[in-house]
């Protein structure tokens, strides 16, 4: 391998700028954004390659990547450019050309970075990753690597069961990465100071291992029996026990503070600000809520001030409030107003909420969202019946729900979409039928307002997740999926303003098979991959034949990783990596699931110890304020009223 010095200085632009000219969107692969940094390469700084395994349009929005990006790039021993992963056509165009996998900055070759990092949102990319990881000229596994290549570190929500990737992957990094890449680029450049040998790289991986929240697969050794896992061993100074990161503290990190603005079309182009992390609610299907414990709520006025100054920076008209439950944001029909009726913005300014709970959407944010435009609303009961929501303890009624359904139509909205879960545990088909139910009669209160109001009611595939109660569930298959949309599509039939659509249950097949397969899915992955299964993700790529034949050769059995009930005894995949959750927390509430038992928010209630404040130093709290409405399932937006509530009460915890 060159030396770094030599080879960055090489832009490839030379070489791509001719074949941006026979493929569909040029503008995915040219960068020069509004926000895009202009690293300059040196001899005393670790490169960082921020690799997003998807197209350029799904992955520029990604807050976590634009977060560590500027993190990075303000560090004077550290730098960061991006990658995307090129489409079909400009991927043919590079192996034609032998071109490289290539940042968008400076476009230089992934090559001469010292660190590829990949951010994993879902587990449909996992054969991006190779792909991207191949025409990066580097060995598809890990231990195939010299002591001259690059590192390849991964993380995100996917990163807690990381076995899947785990032959692929140098170090997973576990948790928030705020304060971890400073601790992992100071580990870097200490070896990327001396010289590159077998020996060093090794010990490389045993100093990355040492770094709290960092899993190096490499230093740990599954065992089989009876074609099951049965143990995974960590070598000597390894950790049996891999502990998740976690950001105590957002309002020490007020990122993105230059959010990217793209020159071309993307998802989600708006302002974005995150207003909170983590969830009390306890979805028992909710990796995101699980894995991100406790709640940390963004002060207030942070909030105002990230938003002024992204605006004015960007000149975008809305800005979209994110969190797994933005409703549940203390004070937050001030904040939305305070945003709209901003005299600074002319009246253009509109704001979004897109994780949204019925129980805490109220008229009074309906009237506040509403008074420049209506942007899109998406309401989540996830389950048809109340029993069937009581399983997966949403606990939302069908009065919360019909509540705030009336709420946004009475204030002019005109299309609702709904999202449900089908596969659920202890499901039934009355269940599924459910679903049509409120629907229609959800339809049915927008026509009270409007002649032509419309719900569409969107219905996923359930797969349970790593780290939730429901990760000892079994899933069910693509024809019993197929035959539940059916039964729905046939309740729906005739259904006046009601729409239903629904998501592959094939793809949800194959979800599963990613999200809680053990290492040896990483040689499915692999053989999907070299058969030309990229961009599974997108449905005109999709094949799920791939993933039937590349089981079949390594002998796997998908109903023994997907289709089956697991036992409390059983070692899980993920068993060595911590969520902060206690093993005992989450099966007993997979008892009380299947028992139709359910669990109110701990904000309101005494603790559960579930684990996730204990590692923190941090003491659970019960609000002292009554809950909006006076449920068990409140907001949390009354706490401020009482004037001596601590601000933290909101978390359910105290530092």
């Amino acid at each position: 391998m060159e030396s770094f010095v030599e080879s960055v200085t090489e832009s490839l632009w030379p070489r791509i700028e001719p074949l941006l000219r026979s493929v569909q969107k040029p503008a995915r692969y040219i960068g020069g954004e509004q926000g895009a940094q202009t690293p300059v390469h040196a001899a005393g700084c670790v490169a960082w390659l921020l690799c997003y395994p998807d197209t350029y349009e799904v992955g520029l929005p990604n807050q976590g990547l634009q977060i560590l990006y500027e993190i990075l790039n303000e560090r004077a021993d550290a730098l960061a450019e991006r990658a995307y992963a090129p489409w079909v056509d400009m991927e043919a165009a590079m192996r034609g050309a032998g071109v490289p996998l290539f940042s968008v900055e400076n476009h230089l070759a992934a090559r001469t970075f010292d660190v590829l990092a990949f951010n994993l949102s879902a587990e449909l990319v996992y054969t991006n990753v190779l792909n991207m990881i191949d025409l990066a000229s580097l060995p598809v596994r890990a231990a195939a690597r010299s002591a001259g290549d690059p590192v390849v570190v991964a993380g995100g929500h996917c990163a807690f069961n990381p076995e899947p990737l785990a032959d692929f992957v140098d170090a997973f990094v576990i948790g928030d990465g705020e304060e971890v890449v400073g601790e992992l680029n100071e580990v870097l450049a200490l070896w990327r100071g001396t010289p590159r040998t077998a020996t060093t790289r090794a010990g490389l991986l045993d100093s990355l291992a040492r770094v709290p929240g960092v899993y190096v697969p490499s230093l740990y050794r599954p065992f089989y029996s009876g074609g099951r896992l049965v143990g995974v061993e960590a070598a000597a100074g390894a950790p049996a026990r891999v502990e998740k990161r976690t950001v105590s503290d957002l309002a020490q990190w007020p990122y993105p503070r230059q959010q990217l603005v793209p020159l071309t079309e993307v998802v989600h182009d708006r302002l974005n600000v995150e207003v909170f992390r983590g969830c009390t609610r306890g979805c028992r299907f909710c990796q995101a809520g699980m894995i991100t414990r406790p709640v940390r709520e963004r002060p207030a006025a942070q909030v105002r001030e990230m938003i002024d100054a992204g605006l004015a920076r960007t000149g975008y008209e809305e800005v979209a409030l994110t969190s797994l439950s933005t409703a549940d944001f203390s004070g937050i029909e001030d904040l939305v107003g305070d945003v709209i009726g901003d005299p600074r913005h002319d009246g253009r300014v509109a704001v979004s909420l897109p994780s949204l709970r019925v129980d805490a959407f109220t008229v009074g944010t309906a009237a506040q969202i509403q008074r420049v435009r209506r942007t899109g609303l998406t309401f989540a009961p996830e389950g048809g019946t109340w029993r069937m929501r009581r399983v997966i303890n949403k606990l939302i009624s069908e009065e919360d729900l019909y509540s705030a359904v009336d709420a946004a139509f009475s204030q002019g909205w005109r299309r609702i979409k709904l999202y449900f879960l089908i596969g659920l545990p202890t499901e039934r088909d009355e269940d599924v039928v459910g679903i049509a139910e409120l629907g229609m009669r959800c339809a049915e209160i927008g026509r009270r307002t409007h002649r032509s109001a419309t719900v569409v009611a969107s219905v996923g595939g359930f797969v349970p997740k790593a780290h939730t109660p429901f990760q000892w569930a079994p899933q069910d298959s693509a024809p019993e999926l197929l035959r539940k949309v059916a039964l729905l599509r046939e309740a729906a039939r005739g259904a006046r303003g009601l729409t239903i659509r629904w998501h592959d249950p094939e793809a949800s097949v194959v979800e599963g098979i990613a999200s809680r397969g053990d290492r040896r899915t990483g040689a499915v992955i692999e053989r999907v991959w070299r058969a030309g299964g990229t961009f599974q993700e997108w449905s005109e790529r999709f094949d799920l034949t791939l993933w039937e034949d590349a089981l079949a050769r390594e002998g796997l059995c998908l109903d023994d990783i997907v289709h089956r009930e697991r036992d409390a005894d059983e070692c899980l995949p993920w068993g060595h990596i911590s969520a902060g959750l206690h093993h005992d927390f989450l099966w007993e509430d997979w008892q009380q699931a299947k028992a139709g038992a359910a669990l109110e928010d701990c904000r309101w209630t005494p603790c559960y110890d579930c684990g996730a404040c204990t590692g923190l130093g941090l003491e659970h709290v019960v609000a002292s304020a009554e809950p909006p409405g006076g449920g068990s399932q409140g907001t949390g937006q009354d706490l401020d009223r009482g004037g001596t509530v601590p601000v933290h009460l909101v978390t359910g915890v105290r530092r």
